[in-house]
């Protein structure tokens, strides 16, 4: 595997204990990721804001997140085999372009004049539309970005590569609906659709340029059925590996409250925009506080314990954050929730390199899109329809209950996910 160079360092210092910083490449990768996972969280917060704007439908808000997750695991069946079969920053180019394309057809959208000439109807369905294409492009744009990664840092970097890029994805997670509260707030949902996302995502293609074509380590082609079969049956091998995306699977799916944010807003918690995009932003933070935390104080002993008890904390901040009717409680509430979860997704993202060979990075990040990158957008659909049918506070203190299940049903049922621990050699250093 062909890894970037590190610099000489310091024995002490911030470098050394953050190594994978030394590699320009890796660096590249950071700001790429940040403004890419900026962008879509500025452009997600303000659709949201804005299909409630148009509809007033608790259900319509879970329709969006079941757009998403339609092509996103029907797509993650076969994407993963072309991303192992392509070079990597070829198909993150490609995947950047469809994001770009995507993100100006919803700018237009949202043009005064357009919006104006078309039903509110309408408008929703043709969102519903562009947000099902963006689903397509993450089945192949998730796969691409994890493989890639891989092959900019040598394998005992990957504990500390993953941190830093969850810190990444953290900080555009943040900023994301930030920026966008406060365009709704100053100007409207036409002018941030219409600005930010779009130009960004145009800029971020100039990083990409300074990362290296990477080797392809699956050269061999197959039929696509049985190289999907052996992502699959990969994960299923690897107990560790599927304990951890299913637990993250069931928690996001049941636990998720994001999508029901502008209900709360509106009729629970009586805030004006402003207040919405701190809520919304308030995992986030709390997810970037831990990570800038983790960075110096690396996890290293029992991650899969520790991977359980932060779903569990997570599972009751959603909890609480359900019943309160005070902001600054469910604020709090909301970045505790960041907070646990930020230390499960590191573990989770480690565990997910470590045993994962390089040949097979491709269709086993497909898998990882199926059963937890996409539990976001189901949960989403889940909490929209719960709602529907519970009301939002008993459908929100319903799923954390149900998280919590799903931890104790882990903590018995998954053995090598409870007494995982990080190994970074690989694995013909442990036969040799």
């Amino acid at each position: 595997m062909q890894t970037g160079n590190p610099v000489p360092f310091p024995e002490k210092g911030f470098l050394a204990k953050n190594p994978a910083l030394r590699i320009a490449e890796f660096r590249y990768y950071l700001s790429m990721r940040v403004g890419i996972i900026f962008a879509l969280n500025l452009q997600s917060t303000t659709l949201y804001y804005w299909v409630y704007e148009l509809t007033h439908d608790k259900l319509a808000l879970g329709y969006v997140g079941l757009a998403e997750v339609i092509p996103a695991i029907a797509c993650s069946f076969f994407s993963g085999h072309f991303v192992d079969l392509n070079e990597k920053r070829k198909m993150v180019m490609l995947c950047l372009v469809g994001y770009i394309l995507s993100a100006f057809a919803l700018a237009a959208l949202a043009l005064p004049d357009v919006e104006g000439s078309m039903s509110s109807f309408m408008t929703v369905q043709l969102v519903y539309l562009l947000v099902f294409i963006g689903g397509v492009i993450r089945s192949f744009y998730g796969p691409s970005m994890f493989s890639l990664s891989g092959l900019l840092v040598p394998r005992t970097l990957y504990p500390n590569a993953t941190s830093w890029s969850s810190m990444a994805w953290q900080v555009g997670a943040v900023a994301g609906p930030l920026v966008a509260g406060f365009l709704i707030a100053l100007t409207s949902v036409k002018t941030a659709l219409f600005g930010a996302a779009a130009i960004l995502l145009v800029m971020l293609v100039v990083p990409l340029f300074f990362i290296s074509p990477k080797p392809i380590h699956k050269k061999e082609k197959e039929p696509i059925l049985k190289s999907v079969t052996e992502g699959l049956r990969f994960v299923w091998r690897t107990p560790a590996l599927l304990g951890a995306q299913a637990l993250d699977m069931f928690s996001v799916l049941f636990g998720g409250a994001v999508a029901l944010l502008p209900v709360y807003q509106k009729e629970i918690l009586f805030v004006d925009e402003m207040g919405f995009g701190m809520l919304r932003a308030a995992p986030g933070i709390g997810a970037l506080v831990t990570m800038a935390l983790l960075a110096f104080i690396p996890l290293k002993t029992h991650p899969g314990k520790k991977l359980l008890g932060c779903v569990a904390g997570f599972a009751l901040s959603i909890i609480v954050f359900g019943i309160s009717r005070n902001f600054y409680l469910s604020f709090f509430m909301l970045l505790f929730s960041g907070m646990f979860d930020a230390v499960s997704v590191v573990i989770r993202s480690t565990i997910l390199q470590l045993v994962t060979p390089d040949h097979m990075r491709g269709r086993v990040a497909s898998v990882n899109t199926m059963f937890v990158s996409s539990s976001n957008e189901l949960g989403d659909f889940e909490s929209g329809v719960m709602a529907h049918w519970l009301g939002t506070v008993r459908a929100v203190v319903t799923g954390g209950c149900l998280t919590l299940g799903i931890v104790a049903f882990t903590f018995f049922r998954a053995p090598a996910l409870r007494n995982f621990t990080f190994s970074t050699k690989s694995d013909d250093e442990k036969e040799g």
